[in-house]
């Protein structure tokens, strides 16, 4: 865990968030003898407007942020850095203090310490976090960049049926990835990595990750439909077995398991110890500048991705620099660095005219909302399932972590 300080330095962004509330406002009836106070309730736009000390106009909340203390943030690797976060230091006047984390069970801890204004939240505990009422919903009025995300991310985990919770931040798939060389004639199925062939054994490198299980569900969602898997992030008892039962069998012909993030799976591939894999899009860049003879595709049975938040926490000391950084964060300019540092398709599409490379919006599809239809956004597995709708209990991300750890023994 890696914490930097900035009064115009390192920023590891954290982003908006908001609950339902209810907001008085005194309206002055004047009359000969007196004034009446009378309240009313704002609309959605307004949903957690109501965070002690946040200013109720963008007006107010830029005067009362030059008088708070250090912003401090919970951010995942790269999306606080000082390209970008001295400019909004020069800007607003807030201090930064940023950890960088990328556990999410220390994500989830830290937020709830209370020692935070906002966090950068993956998709998988996101979920917990708005359950716990850890983050406020986000009263959008107060984010004028907001009215510039695209539709297509009401999909993704900073979206609650009330409204958005935060910003997002951008997205990303996860893609099937291959050396030409061990495939030949390629392939656009994932079974590729399921159904593994004697001569891949031992050469598939796949994060080792917990969400993992969401891969192995998405794939048995067509091969074995029968399970009637609708999510691959919500699954009852037998979906989980089956699901880990298809990871332990696949164990057998994994060669490497690797975080986030490791440069030494670039190398692995290019030996060619590695020949098939799950790979972000910035990994595939890099195989591309190495040369390695590769395909990466999305599969036909679909494909899991995330998208990450910038959320607020619901009791801020500072909630007034928060909402200043989360409209910053989503805004087309800081969007286009970010996407392009982090090997992302933004959320604000207007940043696709500023990125450096012409064609890294078109790379990732970044506007064409018909690509991303069979991509499944990380989400945090709850034991209502995310739809109590459906009367069963399903495993929890607790379970999930236990479950793989036990996997990866």
């Amino acid at each position: 865990m890696e914490r930097t300080s900035a009064g115009g330095q390192h920023v590891r962004r954290g982003i908006a968030v908001q609950r339902h509330v209810t907001r008085v406002v005194a309206t002055l009836l004047v009359s000969a003898l007196a004034a009446i106070a009378a309240s009313c309730t704002f609309g959605d736009e307004d949903r957690g407007a109501n965070i002690d000390g946040l200013g109720s106009s963008l007006s107010k909340i830029r005067r009362l942020a030059r008088n708070e203390g250090a912003l401090r943030l919970v951010s995942l690797p790269g999306y606080a850095e000082a390209d970008w976060t001295e400019p909004f230091v020069r800007e607003t006047g807030c201090r930064i203090e940023a950890t960088t984390e990328t556990d999410p069970a220390k994500i989830v801890n830290l937020v709830g310490d209370g020692d935070y204004d906002g966090v950068s939240a993956p998709g998988e505990v996101a979920g917990e976090l708005i359950e716990s009422s850890d983050v406020a919903p986000l009263a959008v009025r107060l984010v004028p960049n907001y009215e510039q995300v695209q539709d297509g991310f009401v999909r993704t985990a900073h979206a609650s049926d009330g409204g958005p919770y935060g910003v997002p931040i951008g997205r990303g798939p996860n893609l099937l990835v291959y050396r030409t060389d061990a495939v030949p004639g390629g392939t656009d199925s994932s079974q590729l990595l399921w159904d593994v062939t004697p001569t891949l054994t031992g050469r598939l490198s796949l994060p080792d990750d917990p969400m993992l299980i969401a891969d192995a569900a998405l794939y048995l969602m067509s091969a074995r439909s029968g399970l009637g898997i609708v999510d691959p992030y919500q699954l009852n008892e037998p979906q989980f077995r089956a699901a880990l039962a298809l990871l332990r069998k696949q164990a057998r012909h994994v060669g490497e398991y690797v975080q986030p993030g490791d440069a030494t799976r670039i190398d692995s591939f290019r030996s060619g110890e590695s020949a098939v894999g799950i790979a972000r899009p910035a990994e595939v860049e890099a195989m591309l500048a190495e040369k390695i003879p590769h395909e990466a595709v999305k599969p036909v049975e679909g494909t899991t991705g995330w998208s990450d938040t910038w959320m607020v926490y619901a009791r801020a000391a500072n909630p007034n620099c928060m909402y200043l950084w989360m409209d910053y964060a989503v805004s087309a300019q800081v969007q286009a660095q970010i996407a392009e540092s982090t090997g992302q398709a933004p959320a604000n599409v207007g940043a696709c005219d500023l990125t450096q490379a012409e064609g890294h919006c078109a790379a990732l599809h970044a506007d064409d909302e018909a690509w991303w239809g069979d991509v499944y956004y990380r989400t945090t597995p709850l034991e209502d399932c995310d739809d109590p709708s459906r009367g069963e209990t399903c495993k929890t991300l607790e379970e999930w972590q236990a479950a793989w750890a036990e996997l990866r023994g």
